[in-house]
């Protein structure tokens, strides 16, 4: 049996993908070895900083574009893990594939197996997974909020930046958004209890984002970069906390520039401690107690989450393409097959 793979078609690929960057193939479905499962994809995870891992040309030439996916087991040879099983694994863009032992992955991402009584099994790349972690990481590790403090978030309505967010206002922030467009904005402030949101695309961004921190910016979870972070910049108190979680504005850069040394040289000229965010140097030492603390906030309903999700495994180079666009709201996800917690 075969089964489809979306792979880059250009190589390098261009600063923003377009309809010809990506190609449709086939292959024979694998076959599981000793140590290793088959399993179908479910849900396929879409975000930003995939674009920048394929124009680094991360990825094997000619392999599925990669991707953090919720799977279930159609045959399995791992001890403990048995065909209907459901498990988060990097599958990527594609159908089908292995998980196991010699199976080509990030060394952080590891592959479980899921409880679906716990939850959506989406949220296990949302967020109780590598995206929830990741604000975790950037906003109660680097950030270290506290009761008071004024936070900023830019692109605050999407996967990482709705958590980040409610998690300063957890720890007793007074907490900005930043986002593109007023229902979004209107999400953050209502839905996720932003105590304001300021809408990127208007003609008073800076002079709103100033009114909105009257007492200046403590945290800034950096999402996007470009004229956000401009207009962030002299809002700096001394010794404000800046985490640079991604810069969205600037994966279409020539190969060469470096924007994250631009943003941290001119912080830190503001006396301002910069850090760049790598969640994989968190999963060892703070996941169990990231899930500890987030899991009875979303059980709760403090922490509140939405998600974006396309249909169709057809539609997953439009949806990465829309979402790098700003124009998913929410995590972004695409259902490739049946959920089976769902029916």
């Amino acid at each position: 049996m075969n089964a489809r793979y979306w792979t880059l078609a250009k190589r390098p690929p261009p600063p923003w993908p377009d309809e010809a960057t990506f190609a449709l193939k086939e292959a024979s479905v694998p076959a599981p070895g000793p140590g290793q499962a088959l399993t179908r994809t479910i849900y396929v995870s879409l975000d930003p900083y995939q674009w920048g891992y394929k124009r680094r040309g991360e990825e094997l030439e000619g392999a599925p574009c990669h991707a953090r996916t919720v799977s279930q087991v159609v045959e399995s040879r791992i001890e403990g893990i048995a065909a209907g099983d459901l498990v988060f694994n990097t599958n990527g863009w594609a159908e089908f594939g292995l998980m196991g032992e010699g199976v080509p992955r990030p060394s952080y991402m590891i592959p479980r197996k899921l409880n679906p009584v716990r939850g959506k099994i989406s949220h296990a790349v949302g967020v109780l997974g590598m995206l929830g972690l990741t604000a975790y990481a950037g906003m109660a590790l680097q950030c270290e909020p506290r009761p008071g403090e004024t936070a900023v978030v830019s692109a605050a309505s999407g996967g990482v930046g709705q958590i980040a967010g409610q998690i300063a206002r957890l720890k007793g922030c007074r907490v900005v958004g930043i986002a593109g467009h007023e229902e979004k904005c209107r999400f953050v402030v209502e839905e996720l209890g932003f105590d304001a949101c300021i809408l990127r695309l208007s003609s008073s961004f800076a002079h709103d984002l100033r009114a909105a921190c009257p007492d200046g910016i403590d945290i800034y979870f950096e999402n996007v970069g470009g004229m956000v972070f401009d207009a962030v910049l002299p809002l700096f108190n001394p010794g404000a906390r800046m985490t640079v979680c991604g810069l969205i504005a600037h994966y279409g850069d020539a190969p060469g520039e470096d924007a994250r040394g631009h943003h941290r040289s001119r912080a830190e000229g503001r006396d301002v401690r910069v850090q760049n965010l790598s969640v994989g140097t968190y999963v060892a030492d703070w996941h169990d107690a990231f899930l500890a603390e987030m899991a009875p906030w979303v059980a709760s309903g403090e922490v509140r989450y939405r998600e974006y999700i396309r249909e169709g495994f057809e539609v997953i180079p439009a949806a990465f393409s829309e979402m790098l666009r700003g124009e998913n709201f929410g995590k972004t996800l695409v259902r490739v097959a049946p959920d089976p917690t769902l029916t």
